[in-house]
């Protein structure tokens, strides 16, 4: 009897539910990826940037300049600005976590049906709460198929992370045939020529599909790629790290060289006569024009290192909330963009010290200095 297993999960009547425990405040601290990364805000409309920052479309719309990521720089290729990925992952987690927090939340859940009685009972087919009559019409409604029905006093003892393993559904890829993905075709094979999910009856009656194989190993080989090109980045990072150090150390000691030469200017300059004032002038000109020369070559250079940083910090978190909680679908639809990206950043390459331009020559104003 199709009926029989979720009966023995729902609640008997006359079952109270228990006192929530105090959760939502470690909720909110481990779910902060989820947050758009501009406003720091839930959102419906995450897009996933090719640099892997995600953000919302209203932080995208007001973003200036347009064509570049807020957070790291990186060119958007789209000329409107607005990408054309969704984050499906964050979208569907912050849709999960909502449901858990209503779960917490000290008053509990209220029927999605009935509205009146307070619920005790969640269907995670359904996706609605049940108070306990609302449930029994549920289930004879659906004694032909098993849903997965839960009490709420059991669901608000468990902990978000694992209430989002538990929800995480595993067959929910459709047909990608034309006419089946809305009459609900489960997919449950991948076909490697055409790189779509099929049903049965396609794979068996359309020759032209092969060869075939089971769309979870497919899904598996996705989230192993994944994980082969992040952990090279992560052996990369360090080179781009060990850049930034360079980088930020050459700006203090350019500083500081700054500092000792305009020191050294003033002290000569001030034991001459007033009549060689106007050279004292144009050495500090000279001066502050290398000295300016050199933070702005610096200042891009960081920049751009502290972009790619950003970038595979990115890359890395994601591939590592993809690993987690991203279903098959999301891995299916998401896998070859997030790729991509992070295989155009497993072709960066940081640029030695020897290969750049060292900035803030103070030859010239020495020469001159010595000369007067």
């Amino acid at each position: 009897d199709g009926a029989a297993a979720p009966m023995e999960t729902g609640p008997q009547p006359g079952t109270s539910p228990g006192s929530p425990p105090s959760q939502p405040t470690k909720v909110k601290d481990d779910f902060q990826f989820v947050l758009c990364e501009g406003c720091r805000q839930e959102s419906s409309n995450l897009k996933l940037l090719t640099c892997l920052h995600t953000l919302c479309l209203n932080c995208l719309t007001e973003n200036k300049p347009i064509g570049q990521c807020p957070v790291c720089r990186t060119a958007i290729p789209q000329a409107s600005g607005i990408p054309d990925m969704d984050n499906l992952l964050f979208t569907n987690l912050q849709a999960r976590l909502s449901i858990y927090k209503k779960i917490s939340n000290s008053g509990g859940p209220s029927c999605s049906r009935c509205r009146g009685e307070p619920a005790a009972v969640w269907c995670s087919e359904c996706e609605e709460f049940l108070c306990t009559k609302c449930f029994e019409d549920h289930q004879w409604f659906f004694k032909k198929r098993s849903h997965e029905a839960r009490r709420v006093e059991e669901l608000r003892a468990e902990s978000a992370h694992q209430f989002l393993e538990d929800t995480r559904k595993s067959c929910n890829l459709f047909c990608s045939s034309p006419g089946h993905a809305n009459q609900g075709h489960i997919s449950s094979i991948y076909c490697k020529k055409c790189r779509k999910p099929l049903c049965c009856s396609c794979a068996l009656l359309d020759s032209h599909h092969a060869p075939f194989c089971d769309i979870r190993s497919e899904t598996q080989r996705r989230q192993e790629e994944l994980g082969a090109v992040s952990q090279k980045l992560k052996q990369k990072r360090s080179g781009f790290e060990a850049t930034y150090a360079a980088l930020q150390d050459e700006a203090a000691q350019l500083e500081q060289a700054q500092q000792e030469m305009r020191e050294l200017i003033r002290q000569r300059v001030e034991q001459l006569v007033r009549l060689i004032r106007q050279e004292e002038e144009e050495l500090l000109g000279l001066v502050e024009a290398r000295q300016e020369q050199g933070r702005r070559e610096l200042a891009r250079e960081l920049q751009r290192v502290e972009g790619v940083l950003l970038r595979m910090e990115a890359g890395e978190r994601l591939v590592e909330k993809m690993s987690l909680y991203a279903t098959e679908q999301e891995v299916m639809d998401m896998q070859p963009f997030i790729k991509d990206s992070l295989e155009e950043l497993q072709r960066l390459q940081p640029l030695a010290a020897r290969d750049r331009a060292q900035p803030g020559d103070m030859a010239e104003c020495r020469a001159r200095l010595q000369a007067l």
